[in-house]
């Protein structure tokens, strides 16, 4: 028996860092940008299909999809950013349900597999997984690392526009993490978090 977690959390929120401490804990993780990024490579059917909507200029020299260049043009506006996630994310999402239920083939025994997800409510995740973990800071927290890791002040105010709102985020978790801290703080409560999943794996296999 597997038991499905998705973790998620604005942009800048520390979700990859929480995910590493996961995955040492023993859990299985899927990353949902490196599943985009598959997708995306020549043969694939996210490939194909950003080249059918979007035309062969999104392209780089090399035959890859250009993901700069397809951001600027797809997620320039909200209508474009929709579009470009209802062309992508069923293609995601059946991907990240077919890597859950082979490792809950190859497995062996009890898991706990967690998907990583900047926008998995937005697409709809509440209801894909047994449990929400959100990895949450505040908004002014976000754009001060956003910016200190590179990022240009608009486009992290434009890409913290387009996801949902920090109340909305919360009041859809089972487990928030608070990332305003300390390392060691995170850590800890990632310890906690985890502790309680595999509490639920117990009793969920117990009782089937």
């Amino acid at each position: 028996m597997i038991l499905r977690a998705g973790l998620t959390g604005g942009i800048a929120s520390g979700k990859s860092t929480v995910a590493k401490t996961f995955v040492r804990l023993g859990a299985h993780v899927i990353d949902a940008d490196a599943v985009v990024a598959e997708l995306y490579r020549p043969g694939n059917p996210g490939f194909d299909a950003i080249v059918e909507s979007y035309g062969r200029h999104v392209l780089r020299p090399d035959g890859e999809i250009d993901r700069a260049k397809l951001s600027a043009i797809a997620l320039a506006d909200p209508e474009s950013a929709s579009e470009l996630n209802a062309l992508i994310h069923p293609l995601v999402i059946a991907e990240e349900a077919r890597m859950m239920e082979e490792e809950a083939d190859g497995s062996g025994g009890d898991r706990i597999v967690i998907v990583e997800a900047a926008l998995l409510l937005e697409s709809g995740g509440r209801n894909r997984y047994d449990h929400i973990i959100v990895v949450d800071v505040d908004p002014d927290t976000q754009l001060k690392r956003a910016i200190a890791r590179g990022m240009d002040r608009n486009e992290a105010l434009r890409r913290i526009a387009r996801q949902m709102s920090r109340e909305d985020r919360l009041a859809l978790a089972d487990y928030v993490i608070d990332n305003r801290g300390t390392r060691e703080e995170t850590e800890r409560q990632t310890r906690e978090v985890y502790a309680k999943l595999e509490a639920r794996l117990r009793e969920d296999s117990a009782s089937s």
